[in-house]
């Protein structure tokens, strides 16, 4: 006996495609519209890669898309698209790195742990930038550039939570 995918034309539309048509087949037309999905994996296992092919797909489409790197350059992530023959053309590209201040001992924190004062800092920034652009579509590569920042993993899993985020995500 043969069992019959239950997919209806609804379920099929409400589904966005991830740009990679293997991985769109093997999720029966892409990933479910209006959720947040992690790629976890080691360097190097293509999360970058696929984070581009989402974005690069929602630009083909005429979506508004934003693409936040923590852990490259602006121009560091264009080489990469570049390196496997991308265009970011129609994505948004913002780059939330570490300034040159922060980088040099008199930037350091002597008597705050940088997860009292950067992690807010950055979700502000970050948070801010979401509202300007207001993406259909938006990867944050990489999350683990803010667990470092939050030191304590259950501070990390409350970041949404925590009331100086809230007020920027509740506007």
């Amino acid at each position: 006996m043969t069992q019959k995918s239950v997919a209806t034309p609804d379920a099929k539309s409400s589904r966005v495609s991830s740009g990679c048509s293997g991985l769109d087949a093997a999720l029966d037309g892409g990933y479910p519209r209006g959720h947040f999905y992690l790629l976890e994996g080691d360097p190097g296992a293509g999360k970058t890669t696929l984070g581009l092919q989402f974005m690069i797909e929602g630009a083909k489409n005429g979506e508004r898309v934003l693409f936040v790197t923590l852990s490259e350059s602006r121009e560091e992530l264009i080489d990469v698209a570049h390196s496997h023959g991308f265009s970011t053309d129609g994505i948004e590209i913002f780059e939330l790195l570490p300034g040159e201040e922060d980088l040099k001992p008199e930037g350091q924190y002597t008597v705050f742990h940088p997860s009292e004062v950067e992690l807010n800092d950055r979700m502000q920034i970050l948070l801010k930038e979401v509202e300007r652009v207001n993406p259909d579509r938006l990867v944050i590569d990489s999350l683990s550039e803010l667990r470092l920042l939050a030191r304590d993993p259950l501070r990390y899993r409350r970041l949404p939570s925590d009331p100086m985020v809230s007020a920027s995500v509740n506007r």
